[in-house]
């Protein structure tokens, strides 16, 4: 079919069976001495090709593109719809390279970025991608495209309104044109052309007087065919308009009192070795004039490049170049005939002796680890077909439709967690004990997590601290961690006492603290009283042989010590009293502890926050099975 004959074109071709499709445009089809064909392709990226820091820059561009367009199109759409457009923007490369033709695997369409053109209509299209910049993947540069389309409101003119019969517009026209010809002048066309005989014969002269002509046209018709140019002619005809078309005058101008009057094009300027680069240069880049100054002929300005072009078109150089490329050009392939691509995908998840249940996703006994997921894009669980995708440890899959989305668009069609915009279908993000759960797979796919970070203080507000401790009172606060600190009024403060202060030194405190042996001798010396032990109720031993539902922990520490005690009883009088036996005051002996009122046993709390079974508890669980 017509679908199935490649020629150069804009095609996908497949280097992975897991991967997208890398897409690429053909410039020429080339068969080699096995008979095989290759393709030699110019390279299109994707943006998951280039690195973050050219995403950041090219979403700053079209930006920009957003502003200038004024289309407020962008900001209604939606979310899923702003995911999918930008699996259909490329970055063109001058990148080439050479590709086996029986890896295409179909065709697409690319264009430039047209400003006139709505978003959406991209994604409207199937197969059809766009781009604006161009990568570099040696410099890893994007560098604007220059061939933009130039339509729209910033290159169009605004038309004024058309002048009726008889009105001026109030111009004086005298300024706003220079006539350069007078058409109903006194002089024939034969004395026109005798004049313009004598301006290239003043020409030829001229050459043959001017050292650096006669060494580029050494002969005498080279530089006859030199001054015949239409640049000598331009200049005759300048010169009899200026002299009001007095041949006499206009011939004592031709040749001053300095010498004949020698003019020259971009074509007598340039030297031989000058339009050898340009020819290289205009093979490589073609009519990207900006790029061939800045690569082989940066001494040249670009007006004198872009003339010189258009000169060297009328040349018989130009027309053998021609004749050679189209000779070329026959013998090459025009196109090739691709073939269904029909073989099974090696991430295909097998469906071989599987009830139709187990492949629509509904499961069964035995099955695969993979088996009764749902798609990892568009959440369905009913598909004929499931791809495994993803690392291997996450076991994710695709369903046939979005497989097909993700190997010519290069991304799912709803934005997955492993971008870290939205959980996925098969698991939560938060582990049992409600904390963030970590992928133990490549960091590439685990959670994103905040970047770290740490606070280092200079020694000037090190100073300031001690300097200034009335007006910072640090342990206020450290007591009232959310109330403002006024620190442009502790730095000026600090500056006023820095130069007092440098010349008395400040007297650091030392801390005495006691040392460990001294600290495990008290607390053998003070045991703790031990605990009283409460007598339970009958409903209580039969609430604790109940089996309850765990309430889940939603700290980050230990659950039997932290999840299980009040904030009062982990902080309150028993945590004050452990720190002052455990952390004396310095330079003062530690003090006893203090003697609790003890409470009869029905009332008794635990300080421990659990209570002592019983025994008639403890007989009962002993007879329980299991």
């Amino acid at each position: 079919s017509l679908a199935n004959m490649v020629k150069p074109d804009y095609v996908y071709f497949e280097n992975s069976s897991s991967n997208p499709y890398l897409i690429r445009r053909i410039e020429e089809l080339n068969k080699t001495a096995n008979g095989n064909v290759e393709a030699k392709v110019v390279c299109f990226y994707r943006r998951r090709d280039i690195s973050s820091t050219l995403i950041a820059l090219a979403d700053k561009h079209a930006r920009e593109i957003e502003e200038e367009m004024e289309n407020p199109e962008m900001v209604d759409l939606p979310e899923k719809l702003k995911h999918q457009l930008r699996h259909r923007e490329l970055f063109l490369s001058r990148q080439l390279e050479s590709l086996p033709a029986t890896h295409i695997r179909g065709k697409c369409s690319v264009t430039l970025l047209n400003e006139t053109e709505s978003l959406k209509s991209y994604l409207e299209r199937e197969d059809f991608f766009f781009y604006s910049l161009v990568y570099d993947p040696q410099q890893k540069t994007l560098l604007a495209d220059k061939g933009e389309i130039r339509v729209g409101n910033r290159y169009q003119a605004d038309i004024t309104d058309l002048l009726k019969e008889g009105e001026e517009d109030g111009r004086d026209q005298s300024k706003l044109e220079t006539k350069v010809w007078e058409a109903h002048n006194p002089l024939t066309d034969k004395q026109i052309d005798q004049f313009l005989v004598v301006a290239r014969s003043v020409g030829t002269f001229a050459r043959a007087l001017d050292c650096s002509s006669s060494v580029r046209q050494p002969s005498l018709h080279m530089s006859a065919a030199a001054a015949s140019r239409d640049i000598t002619l331009f200049h005759a005809m300048d010169t009899l308009h200026k002299n009001i078309y007095d041949i006499s005058k206009a011939i004592s101008a031709l040749v001053p009192q300095g010498g004949p009057v020698l003019c020259r094009d971009e074509m007598e300027e340039w030297s031989a070795s000058e339009a050898n680069l340009f020819e290289e240069a205009l093979e490589k880049y073609g009519k990207d004039f900006t790029d061939i100054q800045q690569d082989f002929l940066p001494w040249k300005s670009l007006t004198s490049i872009i003339e010189y072009y258009y000169m060297w078109k009328t040349t018989d150089r130009y027309v053998q170049q021609k004749r050679l490329k189209a000779a070329e050009a026959e013998s090459k392939l025009k196109q090739v005939y691709i073939p269904n691509y029909n073989k099974p995908n090696p991430n295909q998840i097998s469906v071989n002796n599987v009830k139709a249940g187990v492949v629509n996703g509904t499961g069964a006994p035995g099955q695969s680890p993979g088996a009764g997921r749902a798609c990892e894009s568009c959440y369905t669980t009913q598909s004929y077909q499931w791809y495994s995708w993803g690392p291997p440890n996450m076991q994710c899959r695709l369903c046939a439709s979005c497989w097909t989305y993700w190997k010519k668009y290069g991304g799912l069609k709803m934005p997955t967690r492993l971008d870290g915009e939205r959980p996925g279908p098969n698991r939560s993000n938060m582990s049992p004990h409600g904390l963030p759960a970590r992928s133990s797979g490549s960091p590439k796919f685990a959670m994103k997590t905040r970047q770290a970070f740490y606070l280092h203080t200079t020694k000037l507000t090190r100073i300031a601290r001690r300097l200034c401790r009335e007006i910072l009172r640090p342990w206020h606060a450290a007591r009232h961690p959310y109330l403002p600190i006024n620190s442009a009024a502790i730095k000026a403060e600090c500056t006023a006492r820095l130069p007092e202060a440098s010349q008395s030194p400040l007297v650091l405190k030392q801390a005495v603290r006691k040392p460990l042996e001294a600290v495990l001798r008290y607390l053998e010396t003070h045991p703790r009283p031990p605990k009283p032990d409460p007598v339970k109720s009958v409903s209580s031993v039969l609430s604790s042989l109940t089996p309850a539902k765990a309430a889940p922990v939603i700290n980050n520490g230990s659950p039997t010590i932290l999840g299980k005690r009040s904030y009062e009883q982990h902080n309150g009088v028993d945590g004050n009293m452990k720190k002052r036996l455990l952390m004396p005051s310095r330079g003062t002996k530690p003090e006893p502890p203090a003697q609790r009122e003890v409470l009869p046993h029905q009332s008794a709390p635990d300080p421990g926050g659990l209570p002592a079974p019983s025994q008639a508890a403890a007989d009962e669980l002993d007879r329980c099975p299991g």
